[in-house]
């Protein structure tokens, strides 16, 4: 009854026991003024006002800054409910996912990037060919 889980900071893996608490990324959600905001959303956001690059900040010694790049990306975050601790995780882990490349945002951002523009014009579809059906040959005996 485990799982064997692999480290995102040097690989290394170890076996996760039924009786570990574990979370999924995608289970949890931010709380917000609103509704909560999963955390893939968040992460997305993030992915966007960051321009796709890790946060370099020291999240120890400038607490101030990181609450400010926080804020930039989920401005509607609840200030109350949500503490600098839990932001610190999210950023930490949001460093990690973009440092491995494992936000799938990354690849989303690349294919509409190179794709062409498209022009608004109509184009027929390709007509069904017609099937010819050869009739049978009839047998005459005489």
């Amino acid at each position: 009854n485990s799982i064997i889980v692999e480290s995102l900071t040097d690989g290394k893996r170890m076996q996760a026991f039924s009786t570990d608490r574990l979370s999924s990324l995608s289970d949890i959600a931010l709380f917000t003024t609103g509704e909560e905001l999963p955390l893939s959303e968040v992460f997305k956001r993030m992915f966007e006002v960051f321009e796709q690059k890790e946060v370099s900040l020291n999240f120890k010694k400038q607490t101030k800054e990181m609450l400010e790049f926080f804020e930039k990306a989920i401005p509607e975050y609840d200030k109350e409910r949500v503490y600098t601790s839990d932001i610190k995780k999210i950023m930490t882990w949001y460093n990690q996912l973009v440092k491995n490349n494992l936000l799938p945002f990354d690849e989303e951002v690349a294919k509409t990037e190179d794709a062409p523009m498209e022009k608004n014009e109509e184009v027929e579809a390709p007509k069904p060919k017609k099937t010819v059906k050869k009739k049978a040959e009839k047998n005459i005996t005489e």
